[in-house]
């Protein structure tokens, strides 16, 4: 068996999903490791269910499919259900603590909840939870560097987008220093 990550990230359609799994897989890239990026969506697009795996592997992947992730980030409770017994003994999950407000425990998986909806307010823009919860999941990971997330991101905002990367940035640096504080 391959030295793989596994990543699942799931919520509704609306809450950034499937760019945090983009750029997971772009920053994959970018460090020459291969990268398998696999939407599932609801029928609806705003609102309704969204997910996406992402593997992240030094060899070449052989199948979108996994049966149990290593790494599981919920944004909202009806993702969370669906999933949780699905992460790997000794995974991680991170779940969004703004909209699921009962604390999460799992045996053999380590579980934090990180607040995502109140930090991305206090930066004015509640687009941005995705990216608070991107930075809590890599300082906990480590699993890509700063400038890897950062250059990846401003591939996937393109020119068009570029005014958002100073906030996605500080948005990324938040969901870091969260995780750093609960040290």
């Amino acid at each position: 068996m391959h030295d793989a990550t596994n990543i699942r990230v799931a919520g509704f359609g609306g809450q950034g999903i499937m760019m945090f799994g983009q750029i997971l897989a772009y920053s994959a890239t970018i460090n020459d490791k291969n990268a398998l990026w696999f939407p599932s969506y609801g029928p609806e697009t705003r609102g309704g269910t969204a997910n996406c795996t992402v593997i992240v592997s030094k060899e070449v992947i052989a199948s979108p499919v996994f049966q149990n992730a290593n790494h599981f980030i919920a944004f909202n409770l009806p993702s969370l259900m669906k999933f949780h017994e699905k992460v790997a003994n000794k995974g991680l999950i991170l779940y969004n603590s703004s909209l699921i407000k009962e604390e999460q425990k799992m045996d053999n998986v380590l579980v934090i909840g990180v607040p995502i909806n109140e930090i991305a307010a206090k930066l004015e823009n509640e687009k941005v939870i995705n990216m608070v919860m991107l930075g809590a999941y890599l300082e906990l990971t480590d699993l890509f560097n700063q400038h890897t997330v950062e250059a990846a991101l401003k591939k996937f905002l393109g020119n068009r987008k570029s005014q958002m990367l100073d906030v996605n940035l500080d948005a990324i640096e938040q969901g870091r220093q969260y995780i750093k504080g609960l040290a």
